[in-house]
């Protein structure tokens, strides 16, 4: 566990923040998420799962240790103080003036620690005339151009089945985070990591935006497939459906000999990639009637024997079943407050070829309060007896 003895607050909420610290506590950091006594707000989204906790909020909250605390209480200050001492990192997820009021700010806090990593994740950035307008990923999905080459050209406008944002926003924090540690141990110091969804969604655009900046080009929707390969996309089968890649002549040849269709390979509208999406519109129908003919087994089989790009468009039970996903040990067993195992996902990486599968579960709102104030920051019984009655905790 490379990252034991890192001491983590995690003040974030919902999925970006919570999943970063996550894959702290993941590599062996000791990880407190701090909510409100309400709690964090995924902790009631639906699903709700056999042990009563949320799959948005198990999804990104295992490993770690659970307490409450009221912001707005005059006692808060002085066990964020403690708090903030007993880290080597700490994330919040608070909109900018918000987080200035309750003095989350790096200044602030790299005075009283200045070896602490500070991390702050919002939705549209930390600057600009947004910067204090709540951020969730479907809303940035939207705002930042992902909806506009999701779905069908003539459909409505259509969410990315997954937080994708949300997500990766976690994953660039946590790299984030990651380097700026690696650069601690240089100059002896902390600083501060800022990300957001707006952000990371920006550079996901990767190619569509860079041909917009060189070039002018506005992309537009292209279903299942993409706008500069062809043929690369879903067709319909006998029983399912099935993506199909051959953007180079290569495959395309070794396509058209695995359909047994000599007239494909032998037309001149479809003897380049760029041919091929210049006149898609006419060789689309004709690889859709050949894979009508069967099913998306057959398929699967001949094509991959022709080394030919290929993969069944599975439903979610079907993946998380794959002997595929179980030899990479994507599903680990996580431990529960009664000591039973619980199904989780692992970390999207392994250090030294593991990946751990021994953490901890999500657990109950506040289920951990006495043991850090007591443990960690030092609190005297009386003291914690105190915090309760004024609500603080």
């Amino acid at each position: 566990m490379v990252l034991k003895g890192l001491n983590v607050v995690d003040l974030s909420r919902v999925l970006a923040g919570p999943f970063c610290a996550q894959l702290l506590a993941d590599g062996g950091a000791s990880v407190i998420k701090v909510e409100s006594r309400e709690g964090d707000e995924n902790r009631r989204w639906t699903p709700i799962m056999p042990d009563g906790i949320s799959s948005n909020f198990a999804s990104v909250n295992r490993g770690k240790r659970f307490m409450t605390l009221n912001l707005k209480s005059p006692a808060a200050p002085e066990i964020l103080r403690r708090l903030v001492r007993h880290a080597d990192v700490m994330l919040h997820s608070f909109l900018p003036d918000t987080a200035a009021r309750l003095g989350l700010t790096y200044d602030a806090l790299h005075a009283l620690n200045p070896r602490m990593i500070f991390c702050s994740l919002s939705g549209y950035g930390e600057c600009g005339p947004l910067r204090n307008k709540p951020g969730y990923d479907l809303m940035v999905q939207a705002f930042c151009g992902a909806m506009s080459v999701t779905g069908y050209e003539d459909g409505p406008p259509v969410r990315t089945g997954i937080s994708f944002i949300d997500m990766a926003t976690g994953l660039s924090a946590y790299g984030a985070i990651m380097t700026a540690l690696y650069a601690r141990e240089t100059s002896g110091t902390g600083t501060s990591v800022r990300a957001s969804l707006l952000e990371t969604a920006v550079a996901l655009l990767g190619y569509h935006a860079v041909a917009w900046l060189q070039a002018s080009i506005v992309p537009r929707k292209q279903g299942s497939g993409g706008a500069n390969q062809a043929p690369y996309q879903a067709f319909r089968c006998r029983d399912g459906y099935l993506l199909v890649g051959a953007p180079n002549n290569p495959a395309w040849l070794r396509l058209c000999a695995a359909l047994g269709d000599d007239t494909l390979a032998a037309d001149p509208r479809f003897a380049t990639n760029a041919s091929r999406v210049e006149h898609k519109a006419a060789l689309i129908p004709l690889l859709e009637a050949h894979f009508s003919r069967q099913s998306v087994a057959y398929w699967t089989d001949v094509l991959e024997a022709a080394g030919i790009a290929v993969s069944p468009i599975q439903t979610l039970d079907q993946v998380m079943t794959h002997p595929q996903v179980h030899a990479n040990e994507l599903v680990i067993a996580s431990v529960a407050e009664d000591g039973g195992a619980v199904p989780l996902v692992g970390m999207p990486f392994k250090l030294g070829g593991e990946r751990p599968d021994t953490l901890r579960s999500a657990r109950a709102l506040g289920a951990d309060t006495d043991d850090i104030l007591r443990s960690d920051l030092a609190f005297t019984d009386c003291e914690i007896d105190r915090l309760r009655a004024t609500e603080t905790i």
